[in-house]
């Protein structure tokens, strides 16, 4: 279309003084001016004004197709904003944007600070722990909250999770007549009448950060025994060979914490599990990790929920491994089985033969109190098969 009947436009707190002159024609031009009831009382929508229904849905602008539209969003309409969910459902020549600088570069610029070098996240629509994978001294985040409150809510957390000594800058109302910035740390934040919009930046002191090689720590899972020890598990990622977006299937997933660590290094993972206090555990491990949109928890048998799995990346078998499941598993996925049963191990031991791949034992010993002094004990060993397409 040469003449586009939607335009995007982003919208400061400074209101129609901020707009571009393309903005400004763009909405004069709108015959409906769609919004939050903030944004069409900064830009005086009057009659022409439609606000976004709740719960938000698409369906009330996309019937405007006949008419000229003006769909107004904070600051940049492509950061957590309309300008996306609108674009995905449009062709190319059916709308047009007009951005504005948005609260994470206002809060740059307030700072100083080099937004190649800062996390941005969305906590508005997110759980704190979301932060946890990045988590470490010196790390710095611009943070968009869902409201006021949520400062405080934010600063609570940090000191609870041991990062209390991490710097806080309070951003509220960025680019209007009611900007504020104030600066306190996480454990001694007591401020009040914080106005929205708000936004936290932050700079990370005080914990030890979370380990970004596999092999993390049992204590740091919620199990009940059924969980892959540490180096065990640090082996089984590096045979996994996990790649940024890709998917895992962990089956027999126990406590979930191979699903976890993959998700970490860059993966989305389904943990299938049979019992139901299991998948529990993993999905509490999930939350934890600030992993609940990349990890999801299927309970139920590996071989009734395989048909309705989305395609896998590679495949990861911890328990209740045999032949019928073997023979159900896509070929085209790398696939990693640990045994610790006679049983399973020969079954290993067939399968390379006919099909190749490594075969790999893994024995690991332990120092541990011996009367007055020490001796190794031996965990069980465990047998590794790791088959590329």
């Amino acid at each position: 279309m040469a003449d586009p009947w939607l335009s995007i436009i982003g919208l400061g707190e400074d209101g129609p003084a901020g707009l571009t002159d393309a903005s400004r024609a763009a909405l004069a031009a709108a015959e409906v001016v769609v919004g939050s009831p903030r944004h069409l009382a900064l830009v005086a929508a009057g009659e022409r004004g439609m606000e976004w229904p709740v719960p938000f849905d698409l369906a009330p602008v996309l019937a405007l197709r006949d008419r000229r539209v003006a769909v107004l969003a904070s600051g940049d309409p492509f950061w957590h904003g309309a300008g996306g969910s609108l674009a995905a459902v449009l062709g190319p020549g059916e709308w047009r944007a007009f951005p504005a600088p948005g609260v994470i570069s206002l809060a740059a610029a307030r700072l100083g600070w080099r937004l190649e070098e800062v996390r941005c996240l969305g906590l508005h629509a997110a759980p704190f722990e979301r932060l946890v994978p990045d988590l470490a001294q010196g790390f710095r985040a611009i943070c968009t909250l869902r409201d006021a409150a949520a400062a405080g809510d934010l600063a609570r957390w940090l000191s609870a999770a041991g990062w209390g000594a991490s710097r806080l800058w309070i951003l509220e109302a960025l680019g209007g007549p009611r900007e504020r910035v104030r600066q306190t740390t996480a454990e001694d934040f007591s401020l009040e009448g914080i106005e929205a919009p708000v936004a936290v930046a932050l700079e990370a002191a005080g914990a030890i950060a979370l380990s970004r090689v596999p092999g993390l720590p049992e204590g740091r899972f919620a199990h009940d025994g059924q969980i892959t020890k540490a180096a065990v598990r640090a082996v089984t990622l590096a045979a996994l060979a996990p790649r940024s977006g890709e998917l895992l299937w962990d089956l027999g997933a126990g406590s979930g914490s191979v699903s976890v660590e993959w998700c970490l290094a860059g993966g989305r993972a389904v943990a299938v599990e049979l019992r139901p206090g299991r998948a529990a555990n993993i999905r509490e491990n999930a939350g934890r990790f600030g992993l609940t949109g990349r990890l999801t928890v299927v309970e139920g048998s590996a071989r009734d929920v395989l048909p309705d799995l989305p395609v896998p990346d590679a495949i990861f078998v911890g328990g209740g491994f045999d032949a019928d499941l073997f023979a159900a598993l896509p070929r085209a996925a790398r696939l990693v089985v640990n045994a610790v049963t006679l049983e399973t191990e020969a079954l290993l031991a067939e399968l390379h033969a006919r099909h190749g791949g490594e075969l790999l034992r893994i024995d690991l010993a332990r120092a541990a109190p011996l009367g007055r002094m020490r001796g190794w004990e031996s965990a069980r060993p465990v047998v590794q098969w790791s088959l590329a397409p």
